[in-house]
């Protein structure tokens, strides 16, 4: 194949706005991975876009395993209640976590899809 690129695990992208921490997600419109390193906006960063990942979450969900994970950029934590069509579905949740607490087990790998309309 002489049109191969890549597997696609980590991916090079632009920090965005405000730059990036390591270990932070990352939402570039329908791409979604976990930054690897620490970065100023702008500047390359490889984000892992599969795999298990501890992320913050609404400490008033609570989620159990199975359940859908949703990007809330406006508090810049996972959720599982979908939004009208603008919150990226981000992954499912691995492990239980109860409401109260701050973080979520959670695997990537279902990029671009939108939450269904509430």
């Amino acid at each position: 194949m002489t049109n191969y690129i890549q597997q696609g695990y980590v991916i090079t992208v632009p920090a965005p706005v405000g730059g990036v921490t390591s270990g932070q997600l990352v939402v570039i419109g329908a791409l979604i991975g976990v930054a690897s390193t620490t970065q100023a906006a702008g500047a390359n960063v490889e984000i892992a876009t599969t795999g298990v990942y501890e992320l913050p979450k609404v400490a008033a969900d609570d989620i159990g395993v199975g359940d859908k994970l949703y990007w809330d950029a406006a508090q810049s934590k996972l959720t599982k209640t979908a939004g009208t069509g603008s919150k990226p579905l981000v992954g499912v949740a691995v492990k239980a976590a109860v409401a109260g607490v701050a973080t979520v087990y959670c695997k990537l790998g279902v990029h671009g899809l939108t939450g269904p309309a509430v």
